[in-house]
């Protein structure tokens, strides 16, 4: 690293755990910053406590949410008979640009990777099963990641969730493989939901 003043190289370094930083990106945000009126360093800095103290998860879904229930499960107008399980928060977003699913969500925070040593306990499963038991779900539409983590979570909670009475349904394959939900746009997402299959 070149040498930067001892405040600004800790700053780049910062900016470099982020994903998608580099160390060119990590410097252009920070010089950005130093060249910027106090005031936005100041918005900046507000913006990310304010994320790690007002926000947590939904009781019911696991989304983030500034209050017990997120939005989705406080909507009564959301089809509650359906459940969308996503891998994390973030591919809720991509789902709904589509403005064509109208059920209700459940986040796992992760998927199946026995290689980095996350197994089913280690995701937010327990709660699907538990939503599931409770007999008002009658699908589940299984939109983890065309990864090989996503179809290994994706055939899990198949095996998993059948036996339970309940219709389960996986997401069309109009994704790229080894993308992300969050990168795909409305029109692929959208034929993706309409050409789920039963699993």
């Amino acid at each position: 690293m070149p040498d930067f003043a001892e405040p600004l190289a800790r700053l780049i370094t910062e900016f470099k755990r982020l994903p998608g930083i580099g160390q060119k990106s990590a410097q252009r945000i920070a010089f950005h910053l130093l060249r910027a009126p106090r005031e936005e360093a100041e918005r900046l800095s507000a913006s990310i406590l304010d994320i790690k103290d007002q926000l947590g998860f939904c009781k019911v879904c696991n989304n983030i949410s500034e209050s017990e229930l997120c939005q989705y499960c406080r909507d009564s107008h959301r089809d509650s008979k359906v459940v969308c399980v996503v891998e994390d928060p973030n591919d809720i977003v991509g789902i709904e640009t589509t403005r064509q699913y109208g059920g209700r969500y459940h986040v796992l925070h992760g998927a199946l990777s026995p290689l980095r040593g996350i197994g089913p306990d280690a995701l937010r499963i327990k709660g699907l099963v538990e939503r599931i038991g409770e007999g008002e779900i009658q699908e589940v539409i299984v939109a983890t990641n065309p990864t090989v983590e996503g179809e290994a979570t994706a055939v899990y909670l198949a095996r998993l969730l059948k036996p339970l009475g309940v219709k389960v349904t996986r997401i069309a394959m109009g994704i790229p493989v080894g993308s992300g939900l969050e990168f795909a746009d409305e029109v692929t997402i959208s034929k993706a939901m309409e050409g789920r299959r039963e699993m």
